[in-house]
């Protein structure tokens, strides 16, 4: 018999390591965005050629153990069913296909705050975006929030905790952000930086530079530090005196792109100013968590994605660009493809266009393509 694994069950293998896939999507599909990890393998061949058999595939395949992955799942479950009928043992299907493990959200603790609380991590892991859950004495402060909201209620209801502010560092571009309808169903407060809400449809409250924002009674800041570049309204913030949250200024292996408002040329010095002068005054032993990450390998061994901001001013090839017009072209040149319908995502983002559920999964397809380097 078959078995379905959950994109959960499937993200706990990626991070520990351990899984054979055959991906039934179109090559196209499968060479712009699949399931990767450290120890797992994986090869493409399509469905429609294997419709009549997959004799020709099973030398390439081990003898058991096999996860068969498509978009929505019912292709995966038929080929899985003929791996099976051949003899491989414990064949599995991913439940809900590529559209499932684009939108699963891995919750691990950080670590805990000084007077109290703790912060977590949410890795979505099939889309490489991370976003962030601070809690203090009941009270809880989300910070670029995916789309799928219904995590983070599940979360904070399993932990007692009521949600009091829905926090995005900018404008988003790849991902639908899930700040203001969470903040609307929960009665939270909901920030934007003002330089990226100029053309937005609704009111929020403006995340600026020296407005601290309090979490239960612990004293846990949240301290907005306006680091434009990715977006012109682009905001960090320092949690706890520990954490760094640089929004997609600065990633662990890259650095933010300037392109996805069609400002690239206009905010190069921005970009600059805000990575090589703002992030350098800061303390060198705070912990980077940034909005998104590009490469698994960027994952520790609990799914982490993190590093200290003095480490990445010596590896991250981003932060070492030496003279200003060859920074200049490595974030305007030769740079990824943008992400998938961001125009349409920036515009639902605003509040401009209402897609369905459906259109807005749609949207979502693919890799995040936030920094300056490929994934």
């Amino acid at each position: 018999m078959i078995k379905a694994l959950s994109a959960k069950e499937v993200a706990k293998r990626v991070v520990e390591g351990n899984m054979f896939i055959l991906d039934v999507r179109n090559e196209g599909d499968y060479k712009d965005w699949k399931i990767e990890g450290k120890g797992i393998k994986s090869i493409n061949r399509p469905y429609f050629d294997l419709i009549d058999g997959v004799e020709d595939v099973l030398e390439d395949l081990p003898k058991e153990e096999v996860l068969v992955v498509c978009a929505k799942e019912g292709s995966s479950v038929m080929v899985a069913e003929m791996l099976d009928e051949a003899g491989i043992k414990d064949v599995y299907y991913l439940e809900g296909g590529m559209k499932s493990w684009s939108e699963y959200l891995m919750p691990v603790k950080l670590g805990d705050l000084k007077d109290g609380g703790s912060i977590y991590q949410f890795n979505r892991i099939g889309k490489g975006c991370l976003s962030y859950l601070v809690e203090s004495n009941g009270e809880a402060a989300i910070i670029d929030s995916a789309r799928t909201i219904e995590t983070y209620e599940d979360f904070a209801k399993e932990n007692n905790l009521k949600i009091k502010h829905m926090i995005d560092t900018h404008l988003h571009a790849d991902h639908i952000s899930g700040g203001r309808k969470l903040a609307e169903k929960t009665g939270a407060t909901y920030w934007l930086p003002p330089k990226d809400g100029e053309e937005v449809t609704f009111s929020y409250a403006e995340l600026e530079e020296g407005k601290d924002i309090t979490i239960g009674n612990t004293k846990i800041e949240i301290q907005p530090l306006y680091t434009p570049g990715h977006t012109v309204g682009s905001t960090s913030m320092i949690v706890d005196g520990q954490f760094l949250l640089s929004g997609d200024i600065l990633f662990v292996d890259s650095i933010g792109r300037p392109d996805l408002a069609g400002k690239a040329e206009d905010w190069v010095s921005d970009l600059r100013d805000s990575l090589y002068n703002k992030y350098n005054n800061l303390s060198k032993d705070l912990v980077v968590l940034p909005a998104h990450f590009g490469k698994i390998s960027e994952l520790d061994e609990k799914g982490v994605v993190s590093a200290p901001l003095g480490d990445l001013f010596e590896k991250n090839e981003g932060l070492n660009i030496k003279s200003e017009d060859e920074f200049r072209r490595a974030v305007t040149e030769n740079l990824p493809p943008q992400p998938n319908a961001y125009q349409e995502i920036r515009q639902t983002n605003m509040g401009k266009i209402d897609p369905s559920t459906d259109e807005q999964r749609e949207m979502e397809i693919g890799p995040n393509r936030c920094a300056i380097t490929d994934n």
